[in-house]
């Protein structure tokens, strides 16, 4: 693949790199809105781990007249895609750093409002509501922001999680996809994970909506009957706390660090 053919050649910007338990992003203040967020082919280039900065998404802050600000969410391969929750944890602890907050944040994303706060080195992000949970065969899907395939295995260490996965997320799921989540139950409120997400086409190391839909689905299948659940993914541990209401599950938290990686200029 060219990467020079399409890619928008002039572009000049900060851009700022966080990760969120290994899950790493490009973060750009774009409230000017300068940054070219048409151009696919140069947000695919600027993920890029070998001809670019290198990341799982870039993420753009921008105004927004509901909330402190908008989150925009692109995957590796330069398509905008749906929620982030490790993304969204990371993009509060940015917004921090440029000034826009203290200790809490309301912001804007694909899937509607967030509230979040600073908790420490932590970021405690609310996802949104979980109406409904379908359990089929031997796994189970739910939508956290972002749809997820849960599925329980054994020897979860040994799984080739980037084949199975593939054959999961398009075998079952076709070209829209769905990210991937197989899960080993280690004691009565924790889990391991290991995802394969669609966008990036690969396992990433950590996906804070991928550990939101495994701590749900664990609930609704009676693996745990704890309403605070540690997920151990291979980039760090997360929690997720929850409420069950009826049918659906409420005031979803997902908590766990975002950390600076460093800041940089982009220029072509």
């Amino acid at each position: 693949m060219c990467y020079i053919c399409g890619m928008n050649s002039k572009a000049t910007f900060t851009f700022w790199k966080y990760q969120g338990t290994g899950n790493d992003f490009i973060l750009v203040d774009n409230r000017e809105f300068d940054f070219p967020k048409d151009d696919m082919d140069f947000i695919h280039h600027l993920c890029d781990r070998r001809f670019g900065v290198g990341a799982d998404g870039l993420i753009l802050l921008e105004n927004d007249d509901l909330s402190d600000f908008r989150m925009v969410y692109f995957n590796s391969d330069g398509n905008e895609s749906t929620m982030c929750g490790n993304g969204g944890r990371c993009i509060v602890a940015f917004a921090q750093e440029l000034g826009i907050l203290k200790d809490g944040a309301s912001f804007n994303a694909v899937d509607g409002l967030h509230q979040a706060k600073v908790v420490g080195e932590h970021i405690e992000l609310e996802m949104i509501d979980v109406e409904e949970i379908t359990a089929i065969r031997n796994y189970y899907f739910l939508d956290t922001g972002s749809p997820h395939h849960v599925q329980l295995v054994d020897n979860l260490s040994a799984l080739n999680v980037k084949k199975e996965g593939a054959k999961i997320r398009y075998g079952i799921y076709g070209e829209t996809g769905c990210n991937i989540n197989f899960v080993e139950q280690e004691s009565d409120d924790t889990f391991n994970v290991r995802t394969y997400e669609r966008g990036v086409e690969n396992e990433t190391l950590s996906c804070g909506t991928g550990v939101t839909a495994v701590a749900l689905a664990m609930y609704h299948s009676g693996k745990t009957n704890a309403h605070t659940v540690t997920v151990k993914t291979r980039g760090g541990d997360l929690k997720v706390r929850f409420a069950k209401t009826g049918e659906g599950y409420s005031n979803i938290r997902l908590n766990g660090p975002a950390t600076k990686v460093f800041k940089g200029q982009w220029q072509a």
